[in-house]
């Protein structure tokens, strides 16, 4: 499985600390930067891991800014993502389960990086249940 990454200047240690941690548990990491604390603009990095997802480069996609939102709002302006900022492992869970999220995207600031960790990996192992759950995502992407 192929994980899309990217995160912005404030949280470039974590990013690298996750991108490590997926490799050791056997994923491909597509790592889409940034690579440095020099200042940057979080929408560059959201677009670029939607892109990889959308485009099928990468089969899920793993964002991280500051507070998760802007990442959020900005992966999911691209057609065919389904990005939610997640702060914890149960709403990990739901979000792959009912509404088949494709990019999770955390919180270096304000979600220890243990916890962010323990998101990605439920986001990962999670299955999309399908039933009655397919027709109101069906619903979400027409929105696009």
């Amino acid at each position: 499985m192929i994980i899309a990454l990217g995160c912005d200047h404030i949280v470039t240690d974590e990013k690298t600390y996750l991108h490590d941690r997926l490799e050791e548990a056997g994923y491909e990491v597509l790592d889409l930067g940034t690579y440095s604390h020099t200042r940057t603009h979080y929408p560059i990095y959201g677009k670029a891991v939607g892109e990889a997802v959308a485009s099928g480069r990468a089969d899920l996609g793993v964002v991280l800014c500051g507070t998760g939102i802007g990442m959020a709002v900005a992966a999911d302006k691209v057609s065919g993502v389904r990005a939610s900022s997640i702060t914890s492992p149960a709403f990990a869970d739901l979000f792959r389960q009912h509404n088949n999220g494709n990019v999770v995207c955390l919180s270096g600031r304000f979600v220890d990086l243990e916890v962010n960790k323990e998101i990605v990996k439920t986001f990962l192992t999670t299955e999309f249940e399908g039933g009655r759950h397919e027709a109101r995502v069906a619903k979400i992407m027409a929105l696009d």
